[in-house]
């Protein structure tokens, strides 16, 4: 469709609902070239709508249900507009679906558009590494070294230095680490391969593209840096896409925030060793310092508690009374290594770049063990063998609302889940997003035919001990009615591994469970195994996608309420208390209803799905804050008698 022009940047206003039409409308080009085209009038109005707030340099937040199509609906108005626009997203996989599906699909209408997918340092090669390992070997074991030799293959041929690119190498390895890009080891342009560096080559053609795609967690790390003043990692922008918009605050808050951890230490440490080897440095004082700092940090992290999970921190001045020598030590350390390091003799950049990042870690340290700022929470973490202890703030609204609202000109927050009873309240308040358009596109699904919810009569509350064997009961029901084909989804590990092993013996279908593998190699066998049963956690929540009978039904044991024992949920619970507000009203539950309409947003993905919906939790029917789930969520049919469930599911059933 030639006649379709973008604009060019400073030119006039352009017809862009016309042009819109002739993409989106009956007849139109859409309809003529995707092979699995669906009239959305709903798409169509997002675009119209996206396409203002672009012209009028205006906020929009914008709820599209499930099979709205989005995506192109955000993708058209960007590429007419001719301004330079990041679009953000939740996960790499929808950062991978936009690069390398949909934008080149958009290529045969706007075959000049262009577009660079942007991710964090860490998923790219450093090429200098790669040969410092070749001429001074930090490889261990026989696997290593066939896996570096493929990789210095692959380094020759490849345009990106992409890791996603490496289908072979395993996410337990080692090796990535030595090898990749993170700024931390970086020298910048007296590196001597800067100009060929993947990083380089990211950012030039990130400067020369009208569309960058990044995740949030690479947008929020550049809104950081912007706040304490470094370099930036992205180019100047005129406006933002937030796709899956519901994360924002979660990933701000990591950003905004500091932490001192036991691997932060070791990696100064062990990049201290490898640099020094890789320069053929011998320098006894700087190694005498690495060794003191592993030996004063294990004996700093001994000091606190065996047992996994986040625990508050508010009892600092008490932990530092009775610890004052071991965080001296472990500061005094730090101290030594950052001084010995300066002292080396004609030193490169790299042992430069290693003596920032030991005072860098002394300054946080220092703030989050002394600082008293009352708009943080200060906590400590044990997961797996690493040991947390951080900073977060509280509330990040004002800090959103500064650095990013009031600096970008046009922001679209969009997802199928932001509504809370009717409304854009939560998120605005949350975000510190005052003044933006605000509208929902409904599905096109007829969900009130294609989906049954089913909440079960006579259910103990989930606090009650006898919940588990009665939710077990419920589990086993239903899935003989769906003959398997579910996502069971928990709030918590326990209660997962404690359903699963009730169910596994009464029950002849395929039965999954998270941890037995990666998530993606999970998901791909529950999609390619008849009848399969998954049960997992909360990382199966959101951004999966199984169309088809192949999923049936997604079994929800409790209302996802925030573990109100989490450092940062309770003190987000107490401000808003002090403050004279209802936390959990205006907090704990709005939270929870965009988890649970996430949870249930993975049945259905297409007009053909059919599939039951399942709460096991009766607070949803007798409590008086259920009905803002209820109000919440798409229209769906309604039973509490597992008979219906049954009907619904043979009444469906594939000839």
């Amino acid at each position: 469709m030639p006649t379709i022009a973008r604009k060019s940047p400073g030119s006039s206003t352009t017809a862009a609902p016309a042009n819109l039409e002739r993409v989106f409308g009956l007849g139109g080009w859409l309809a003529r070239h995707h092979p699995r085209y669906e009239h959305r009038p709903a798409q169509l109005e997002m675009a119209e709508e996206v396409a203002a707030a672009l012209e009028n340099r205006k906020h929009l937040i914008a709820e599209a249900g499930t099979g709205t199509g989005k995506t192109l609906a955000y993708l058209v108005p960007i590429i007419l507009s001719g301004k330079r626009v990041v679009i953000s997203t939740g996960t790499k996989n929808l950062q991978e679906q936009l690069f390398t599906k949909d934008l080149p699909f958009l290529k045969k209408l706007f075959p000049d558009v262009r577009a660079t997918l942007m991710k964090g340092r860490a998923n790219y090669l450093c090429r200098q590494k790669l040969y410092d390992a070749e001429r001074q070997p930090v490889l261990s074991g026989l696997d290593e070294m066939d896996l570096f030799a493929q990789i210095r293959k692959w380094e020759q041929r490849t345009q990106t230095g992409d890791r996603v690119e490496l289908h072979h190498m395993p996410d337990t390895s080692d090796l990535w680490s030595k090898l990749d890009a993170r700024r931390d080891t970086c020298t910048g342009q007296k590196c001597p391969e800067f100009s060929r560096c993947f990083i380089t080559l990211m950012h030039q053609r990130a400067a020369e593209s009208d569309i960058i795609i990044v995740n949030h967690h690479l947008f929020f790390a550049d809104l950081a840096l912007k706040q304490d003043d470094y370099a930036s990692l992205l180019p100047d922008y005129a406006a933002v896409i937030f796709d899956e918009a519901h994360d924002l605050e979660d990933v701000a808050t990591q950003y905004f925030g500091m932490q001192f951890s036991n691997y932060r230490a070791e990696e100064l440490a062990r990049d201290t060793e490898q640099t020094l080897k890789q320069k053929d440095l011998k320098i006894a004082d700087v190694l005498a310092a690495v060794g003191d700092l592993r030996r004063r940090s294990e004996m700093f992290f001994d000091l606190f508690p065996a047992g996994e999970g986040r625990h508050p921190f508010d009892r600092r001045d008490q932990f530092l009374e009775g610890n004052r020598a071991h965080y001296s030590n472990v500061q005094n350390a730090l101290l030594r290594l950052e001084t010995e390091l300066k002292r080396v003799p004609d030193r490169p950049e790299e042992i430069n770049n290693l003596a920032r990042r030991a005072e860098e870690l002394r300054k946080t340290l220092e703030t989050v063990l002394e600082s008293q700022d009352r708009n943080y929470v200060y906590w400590w973490e044990r997961r797996g063998r690493g040991i947390f202890v951080e900073a977060s703030p509280i509330d990040v609204s004002a800090i959103l609302r500064e650095r990013l609202f009031e600096k970008v000109e046009c922001t679209v927050l969009t997802s199928a889940t932001l509504v809370v009873g009717g409304t854009f309240d939560f998120l605005k308040r949350r975000l510190g997003l005052d003044n933006a358009t605000e509208r929902v596109f409904p599905s096109h699904f007829d969900f009130k035919q294609q989906a049954l919810l089913y909440t079960p009569q006579q259910m103990p509350d989930p606090r009650e001990p006898n919940f588990g064997a009665r939710a077990a009961d419920e589990v086993v029901e239903i899935l003989k009615a769906t003959r398997g084909r579910a996502f069971v989804l928990f709030t918590s590990y326990q209660q997962m591994r404690d359903t699963f092993e009730r169910v596994r013996s009464r029950v002849r279908y395929p039965m999954l469970i998270q941890g037995q593998a990666p998530r993606n190699a999970l998901l791909e066998r529950f999609r390619t195994t008849p009848h399969a049963v998954l049960f997992a956690t909360s990382s199966f929540w959101q951004g999966v996608d199984v169309q088809g009978e192949q999923l049936s039904a997604v079994i929800i044991d409790r209302l996802p309420f925030a573990v109100p024992s989490d450092p940062v949920v309770a003190a987000r619970i107490r401000q808003l208390n002090e403050d004279g507000g209802n936390a959990f009203m205006e907090y704990q539950v709005p939270q929870a209803v965009i988890s649970l309409k996430q949870g249930f947003g993975r049945l259905i993905r297409s007009t053909t799905d059919r599939g039951v919906l399942v709460i096991l939790d009766p607070r949803i029917i007798k409590m008086r804050y259920g009905q803002q789930f209820f109000e919440s969520l798409p229209d769906y049919g309604r039973t509490s008698r597992i008979e219906a469930v049954k009907e619904f599911m043979e009444r469906n059933a594939e000839v």
